[in-house]
């Protein structure tokens, strides 16, 4: 049985800036299998959520290039009804900002609804809901029934974001896109969100797409971790493979970055400088290379390849076989 969801080819994701454009997303191959949660993480500015967005198809002057192919078939140029039957049936996404995702104008109760409409049309009012409480009820909001006649504005963002997680599972996708899906919420509503998402993934052997900077989350939730650095996959791994034997650079400072409890650190490591801008960033040789100016300019490739050092284990440029932090010696 091929149990392979969705499979990106190449995709490249370029936005105008004057005269030229500028890819964000940059010769992208990923899958995602159907019980499956794939995470991608990597600084702000990587490029993760014009990833997301690009599967979608919710970017209005993007230019787009590469293949989307869910369920075979390549879901980059098809009309925008076909692609609007798909999208909150099969295909859901979890947006980062719950604002200016959810109508001002609209209450919570009539928001769920309306996509319930779209694509269930045979429910009548009041399955509709029952469902719609149902749904507020499995997001952990108290009191669905007076929060439905609420409008967003009402809400705080923790109860915002909750509501957006509703909409984006009331049909029960097949593919989830959670673009940091727990940023606005406190700890114990984290849990249940991604119980939440867990459960989605294990009933209906949903593929989901966790995007986020939180690399808790991700060792909670994970099974493959793709990580993004300036438009481009730096490596590739099981969750397991990834937090203890991660390879490239940017991987490797991302993890030391995190404080621990289980060993003493002076200090915690800082990774040199910032995403570069699209328009600044490096098109040629290794983009992470001018944060790591101790590792000399002759283990970088000039034109970097992903490299499968072990099964299923991908790594970019060939510096990661030199790569050591500043306060110690290069690795044999």
């Amino acid at each position: 049985m091929n149990t392979e969801l969705l499979e990106v080819r190449n995709l490249t994701t370029s936005f105008r800036i004057e005269d030229d454009y500028y890819a964000a997303v940059d010769h992208v191959n990923l899958t995602v299998k159907k019980n499956e949660v794939l995470a991608i993480v990597g600084e702000s500015g990587s490029g993760k959520s014009a990833f997301a967005f690009s599967i979608m198809g919710l970017h209005n002057k993007a230019k787009i290039d590469g293949e989307i192919l869910y369920k075979g078939q390549n879901i980059a140029n098809i009309s925008p009804n076909k692609l609007n039957k798909l999208r909150g049936k099969e295909m859901g996404m979890i947006f980062q900002d719950p604002l200016s995702a959810l109508n001002p104008l609209m209450v919570i109760g009539e928001q769920i609804e309306e996509i319930l409409t779209l694509h269930q049309s045979k429910l009548s009012s009041k399955e509709k809901k029952d469902k719609v409480i149902d749904l507020l009820n499995q997001v952990g909001i108290p009191r669905p029934e007076q929060l439905y006649k609420q409008y967003p504005h009402e809400l705080s963002g923790g109860m915002r974001q909750r509501v957006v997680i509703a909409i984006a599972i009331a049909n029960k996708p097949e593919l989830l896109i959670a673009d940091e899906p727990t940023t606005a919420l406190d700890v114990t509503i984290q849990l249940q969100i991604l119980e939440l998402i867990r459960e989605l993934k294990n009933e209906i052997n949903a593929g989901i797409i966790l995007i986020t900077h939180d690399l808790g989350v991700v060792a909670e939730m994970a099974d493959r971790v793709a990580v993004m650095y300036a438009g481009e996959i730096v490596e590739i791994a099981d969750i397991y493979t990834l937090m203890t034997d991660a390879k490239h650079p940017y991987t490797r400072s991302l993890l030391n970055s995190i404080p621990t409890i289980s060993e003493e650190k002076s200090k915690l490591h800082v990774i040199q400088g910032i995403v570069p801008s699209l328009k600044n960033l490096p098109r040629q040789g290794c983009r992470f290379k001018a944060r790591i100016p101790w590792i000399s300019d002759s283990a970088h490739e000039e034109n970097p390849q992903m490299h499968e050092i072990a099964p299923g284990h991908f790594v970019r440029c060939t510096c990661y076989q030199h790569f050591h932090f500043p306060d110690q010696a290069e690795e044999e």
